[in-house]
Parts: C-alpha cells; structure tokens; sequence
C-alpha cells in the first residue's frame, strides 16, 4: 500500500515518560552510552520514514527540556492525575487525542513508543508500519519469541511438591518440539485512532503480530536490565 504525504502527516508518535518510577527512579532520563533513555525512542522515531510528528507525554519540565533537546515536541505537560502509578496508555493518549482536538488538529494513526525500550529502532518501527499499512490493520504491536516455553511453566504448592508441574503430554518432550509462543515485549504500539479509542487500547479486531528478535527487546525496568541493555550495545549482536 503506497502511502501519500497527506498520510505521514496523520502519524503521530506518541513516547510517554512520567517521572514517578519507582523501582527505577528517573528511568527515563538514566544514562544509556552517553544518551538519556528517552533519546534512543526519540531518535528512532525522527528517524523513521514515516512518522513526522514526534510528541513526549510527561509531568516533568526537565524531561520535557531533555526531549526537546533531542528533536521531540512537548506540547504541554501531562496533568499530576495522569502520571501516578494507575494512569493507563489509554487514558494519556485520549488525553493527547483531545488536546490536539481542541485545537482542531486531528490524527489518524498513533504510534506508542515506549522510552524503555531503548533497542527498538527506526528499522523496526518501519516495518512495523509497513506490515500495518500492508495488512490494513486496525493496529499492530510487537511481540517477540518467549525464552523459555511457558508449558514449563507452573505453580508450586506451599510444600514444594513437583509431582503435578509438568503435564503428561509435554512431560518428555525436547524444547525444540515444543510449539513457539510469543510474548509482548512493549516496543511499539500502533492503531488507527478511531478503533483506538472505540475499544479503549490496543487490542481489537482486525489486530497483527510484529515479530522482533529478542535481542532488540529488553525492557527497562530495573538497573540489571539498564546494564544488559549497555552491554549489548557493546557487543557485537547490536
């Protein structure tokens, strides 16, 4: 599907950032290789052939310098009530969609770039886009292979028991027989915002797996995964 200029304009990026984590603090701002976390969306985004329109949703007038800084645009800062530890995606991207309303600037599509997910590129942000526009989707959202098969996976009884862990049937089974599952790995998020806002999120009818490698999708959240996501930008895999 060829996509006219008039069509680049109707994208908007959206990279929300509060400044209230708590396992942590200042996420979005810690140091990455010489860039604060919230640069590498930023810079994937600019760097994108199709998105035009790169917006950073945050509480804090120094993530919004950073942002700035960086070639995003902050067109005002997000409300205290949407920035605790309850606000929902939906409610800050309504909240975005209605600002631009009010100002009769509308927007056909969206695209949810979480900033803590520094490895996520404009490579993949592209064919994330390609597929939704090929696909004619409603939205897409990426997703990558799980590490390990979660038919592995159970509950354990207060007395540690195993005996009923694994199920009979994949009790003797090697990994590479076990069927693929996926996760979502929280890089990109895209809808058209008429269905965005009629099913209040992401998922709904008409809705299509990006699959990304693993490697690209380290979300951080926790210093241990801010050092792995350093080290494999020293590594040879990046």
């Amino acid at each position: 599907m060829q996509i006219i200029e008039n069509d680049l304009n109707k994208i908007l990026a959206i990279i929300p950032a509060r400044s209230g984590s708590k396992r942590l603090v200042h996420k979005n701002i810690k140091i990455l290789k010489n860039k604060p976390l919230i640069a590498w969306s930023i810079e994937a985004a600019l760097k994108s052939k199709y998105i035009k329109n790169v917006i950073v949703s945050t509480d804090s007038q120094e993530y919004a310098k950073i942002a700035m800084q960086y070639g995003a645009q902050v067109p005002y800062l997000r409300d205290r009530s949407l920035s605790d530890d309850t606000s929902s995606s939906f409610d800050v991207i309504k909240n975005i969609i209605d600002f631009y309303a009010n100002k009769n600037i509308s927007f056909k599509y969206i695209v949810l770039l979480q900033p803590t997910s520094p490895l996520r590129n404009n490579k993949h942000i592209d064919e994330a886009l390609d597929l939704f526009f090929k696909k004619k989707a409603n939205s897409v959202i990426s997703v990558c292979e799980c590490e390990h098969s979660p038919l592995w996976s159970n509950t354990i009884p207060e007395n540690g028991a195993m005996d009923l862990f694994l199920s009979s049937e994949i009790k003797n089974l090697r990994s590479q027989d076990l069927e693929k599952y996926y996760r979502l790995n929280g890089a990109i998020y895209i809808a058209k915002i008429k269905e965005f806002m009629q099913y209040k999120g992401f998922f709904m009818p008409n809705s299509f797996a990006y699959k990304m490698e693993s490697i690209y999708s380290i979300d951080i959240d926790t210093d241990y995964d801010l050092k792995m996501a350093s080290l494999l930008l020293k590594s040879e895999y990046i």
